[in-house]
């Protein structure tokens, strides 16, 4: 299966729909851009896997999420300076031939994730 993500906007109670988010890597402090892609019309990722069960490996991973890029272009007045501008996760991958999927629940005051199936 591989390793996936999903946002639901808690606000708006609806998919993310175009929301940035970059994927990386992590080692110690070091963090290396794997992939950078905007959700699709139903919050996932669009190609379906971030990695799949070939391409995923042990070891951690970052997901960064443009959170109040996302919120103001959907014209909700945040404050300067924002609550969340960026969700950052930080997940380890123990048994990659298992399937990953990294939901996120978010709003603009808050957020939410677990190891989803």
């Amino acid at each position: 299966m591989g390793l996936s993500t999903h946002v639901l906007d808690t606000m708006h109670g609806s998919p993310a729909a175009g929301m940035h988010v970059a994927l990386y890597t992590t080692d110690g402090d070091q963090a290396t851009l794997v992939k950078q892609f905007n959700l699709n019309h139903d919050g996932r990722n669009p190609d379906g896997l971030l990695f799949d069960n070939a391409s995923l490996k042990a070891g951690t991973y970052r997901l960064v999420f443009g959170v109040a890029e996302y919120f103001k272009a959907r014209g909700v007045a945040l404050p300067e300076p924002n609550f969340l501008n960026k969700v950052s996760l930080d997940f380890g991958v123990a048994h990659p031939d298992q399937h990953y999927h990294v939901p996120l629940l978010v709003s603009p005051w808050s957020y939410s994730t677990y190891r989803g199936s």
